[in-house]
């Protein structure tokens, strides 16, 4: 499945009680698409066009609910940030709701709130988001604040400086956690000289030193239409959506895309290790090295294999050996973070100050045993039962499919993808999951973070 950044799908900020009163049959249908049956993923089939001014656009029919999901992706993320001010895609998402030439912030509010339907934007490495909810029978209103929010932002002074100062103290409380600590870290060690290596919201000192007219050149150079996927699913038709693009994206101007010339991250050829100091009773620990991108075509039996080690939950490896056996660790995980460009593959646990070297080596224990020698035939069947089984489920939501859309024409997977991710899962062999684990995995080579109280856990380097 693809690494889906799931979108903090939220109506606007300021939020009334009122709206319970006005709405709450709207809200009610709004959240009958949590239940919805899992669509068959053979069935999926989007009709794809190209506008004038280059916006590609996916449109997918589906009438069981009354509700539309209106999803613009556009192709510039923290990855374009500039390196002193890592921080400012996620702060040009932020402020695109904060009001418009023709609407304040309160106004979007107001009228996305009354006919209970929702409103946002967020930035992630690769892209930017932006999407609106909307019952059918109020489309034109989603198309319109969707529309005006995209290519009319006013980005005011005011709320500049609110929602900056905002971020900036969610930056201060993410550094009280252990977690976010160890993976800023662990993301700095592995990301050396490349966009990838800092948080999206960026930090206290370089999202400090944006300026409003940073947030201005860089909406004016990454916001354009032929930058945008726009993904239409629900209950609309393709001639109904056609002419909607065209009434309300049509006179968006076409600009010239920013070329993309990304430094290669320093290849990580030896053990690097960071200590960070916190007066904590366990360890959190991070360990990892690079990964792979998307598009990589080993994906899916690298898929498999993380499965087997540590993505699987209770049946994984990692779970068996360091929690149920060892007793290590409540809970532990392994993750590859398949991005646009290749991402990170990383362990993270938290253990016992004292156990810290016991987890550490049997982490280590478990990525050189899964290179060495087949995993099982149970293993391999319950790992692929459980990747195929799952993939319906992760399509059962206008939302959610709105989102898989876009990023399957992002990463250029092709349409037939909703059909042949089980068979691409179920060629998994063994031997292709020793393969990939030789060749993805390395015990040798990585990056290691502690936090927590470093005097006493001594950890070995």
């Amino acid at each position: 499945m693809i690494e889906l950044r799931v979108q903090r799908h939220h109506s606007l900020a300021r939020r009334s009680i009122r709206q319970w009163s006005l709405t709450s049959m709207a809200m009610l249908a709004l959240c009958w698409v949590c239940a919805a049956e899992p669509v068959d993923a053979a069935d999926i089939s989007p009709t794809r066009f190209t506008t004038p001014n280059g916006i590609t656009v996916l449109v997918l029919e589906q009438h069981f609910l009354p509700i539309v999901e209106i999803h613009a992706l556009i192709k510039a993320g923290s990855a374009q940030d500039p390196p002193d001010k890592a921080g400012l895609a996620n702060l040009v998402a932020s402020l695109l709701d904060e009001g418009t030439t023709s609407r304040s912030s309160k106004q979007l509010a107001e009228q996305i709130d009354f006919v209970g339907g929702s409103l946002g934007a967020q930035a992630d490495e690769d892209f930017t988001t932006s999407s609106a909810r909307i019952l059918k029978k109020d489309i034109d209103l989603g198309f319109t604040l969707l529309a005006d929010i995209l290519q009319r932002p006013a980005f005011p002074k005011q709320e500049f400086e609110r929602v900056r100062s905002q971020i900036l103290g969610e930056i201060s409380s993410d550094n009280d956690d252990p977690g976010h600590v160890a993976m800023k870290a662990f993301n700095q060690l592995v990301f050396q000289n490349h966009p990838y290596r800092w948080p999206v919201n960026g930090t206290e000192e370089t999202l400090g030193k944006v300026t409003l007219a940073d947030v201005q050149n860089f909406y004016a150079k990454e916001y354009l239409p032929n930058q945008v996927i726009l993904t239409i699913v629900g209950d609309v038709t393709v001639e109904q959506a056609t002419t909607l693009v065209q009434t309300h994206f049509g006179s968006w101007k076409k600009g010239v895309v920013q070329s993309r010339t990304v430094k290669k991250p320093t290849v990580v050829d030896k053990k690097l290790v960071q200590l960070l100091e916190k007066d904590l009773t366990q360890s959190t620990i991070v360990i990892g090295h690079h990964g792979i991108s998307r598009t990589n075509p080993d994906f899916y039996a690298v898929t498999v294999m993380n499965h087997v080690l540590g993505a699987g939950g209770f049946s994984s490896r990692l779970m068996d050996t360091i929690r149920d056996k060892q007793g290590l660790a409540y809970g532990i995980t392994s993750h590859y973070d398949a991005r646009s460009m290749p991402g990170s593959f990383w362990i993270n646990l938290q253990t016992r100050t004292e156990t810290t070297n016991q987890a550490i080596t049997g982490v280590l224990a478990e990525m050189k045993a899964i290179r060495e020698a087949p995993v099982s035939d149970q293993e391999l069947a319950d790992a692929k039962a459980f990747l195929m089984g799952s993939f319906p489920l992760r399509l059962d939501s206008t939302a959610k499919l709105a989102q898989v859309l876009a990023q399957v024409e992002f990463f250029g997977l092709g349409f037939d993808y909703f059909s042949q991710y089980p068979k691409w899962i179920e060629r998994v062999t063994k031997e292709d999951v020793q393969r990939v684990a030789r060749q993805y995995l390395d015990p040798q080579h990585y990056a290691l973070v502690v936090v927590g109280n470093i005097a006493k856990a001594k950890v070995r380097q």
